[in-house]
């Protein structure tokens, strides 16, 4: 199981993008953290905004889709897409992610 944390512009823009990775069956599950604000230096200026995180709970082998889907849809020039790995949970909770994310569900 991995986490993929992305930033983007609004919650508008996150829940289209999360609404799509769910019917495909890309995510179980997606987090958002609404208003953010970040600091940061683009095209040598520092910058300030304030923007949505969203952390996905998926598998590993659905990483390059999640990523296209988002890269092909967020407003973001360069958006933030990092995978964590996750290495230990709650099997129970792992089972679930893993049931969520298989196109033909054993439930």
């Amino acid at each position: 199981m991995i986490y993929i944390f992305w930033s983007c512009r609004d919650k508008k823009e996150a829940k289209k993008i999360i609404e799509e990775l769910l019917d495909k069956r890309l995510v179980a599950c997606a987090s958002i953290l609404p208003e953010i604000e970040s600091i940061y230096r683009w095209e040598g200026k520092i910058e300030e905004s304030r923007e949505v995180k969203v952390i996905l709970k998926t598998l590993v082998e659905h990483y390059d889709a999640i990523e296209n889907t988002i890269l092909t849809q967020c407003s973001y020039e360069v958006p933030e897409i990092l995978q964590v790995d996750i290495v230990q949970g709650n099997p129970r909770y792992l089972s679930w992610v893993l049931s969520e994310t298989t196109k033909n569900p054993m439930n």
